[in-house]
């Protein structure tokens, strides 16, 4: 009975899933249940809200249009970034034009990919940390990990249960009842993604609950025309922006060099 152990395989990924995302939502809502008070006062800068909703990546993304907004860097369409002011006004500025280097003009994928990596990114990563609104890097604890894990696990349960019934089966046995077998921890584990669909949702790999908190104050509190234009690119990502040239410059970017 070979399909008895291919079970036994499905309930071990569907359970370990199922059971990870259910201790980190309990965990994370025992997180925001004692958050600090304090936390929900305060103001989120851009880069705060950037790293929160995109990680590294993002903070690079936003200081690149933010530059390119307001011409002290030109972001060509043909994915270039090209230095015009050489005096960034913070230092996410100035990590920016220092990985674009001394010639002043470079492609905008190592460019973003050097600015992420940047000691000023790291400092406001350890800031968020120590305020209790960003997850330390490497957990693994967050909610959105762990439903990654579960929607892993819906496939592997299915090639799993499909294999069953490939396989022979015992004389007796319908093939029906094996696959309903395979069918349980199938529902387990889809089961799981909806309810963290309806009770968790939006998940965030960078984010506390405390962070998540802020952010939703911020996307939803007026203000002025650009503020409101990085704030979206902030949390949405470069697919926020609605100028076809910037946004070339962005789709260009892992595209390797040509002459």
């Amino acid at each position: 009975m070979f399909w008895v152990l291919l079970l036994l395989l499905a309930w071990a990924f569907a359970g370990t899933a199922c059971a990870r995302l259910c201790l980190t939502a309990v965990r994370s809502a025992a997180e925001d249940a004692s958050g600090v008070p304090a936390d929900d006062a305060r103001d989120l800068t851009l880069y705060e809200a950037a790293f929160l909703s995109g990680g590294p990546a993002r903070v690079a993304d936003v200081t690149l249009v933010s530059m390119a907004r307001e011409r002290r860097l030109l972001l060509a369409h043909t994915g270039w970034a090209t230095v015009v002011d050489p005096h960034g006004r913070d230092e996410m500025e100035r990590s920016v034009i220092g990985a674009i280097g001394p010639e002043g003009q470079s492609r905008i994928a190592p460019v973003r990919a050097r600015a992420a990596g940047a000691q000023a990114v790291r400092r406001l990563s350890d800031g968020l940390v120590r305020a209790g609104l960003a997850v330390p890097e490497g957990t693994g604890t967050t909610v959105g990990s762990a439903v990654r894990q579960v929607r892993a696990a819906v496939p592997v349960v299915v090639a799993l249960g499909v294999t069953a019934l490939l396989l022979p089966v015992p004389t007796g046995t319908p093939r029906l009842l094996v696959g309903l077998w395979f069918a349980l921890p199938l529902t387990l584990t889809l089961s799981c993604l909806a309810i963290a669909r309806f009770e968790a949702h939006p998940y965030s790999r960078w984010a506390s609950p405390a962070g998540q908190r802020l952010l939703s104050a911020l996307t939803g509190r007026p203000a002025g025309d650009e503020r409101s234009f990085l704030t979206s690119v902030a949390v949405r990502g470069v697919r926020a922006i609605g100028e076809p040239r910037l946004r070339a410059a962005f789709t260009h970017r892992d595209q390797p060099w040509r002459e």
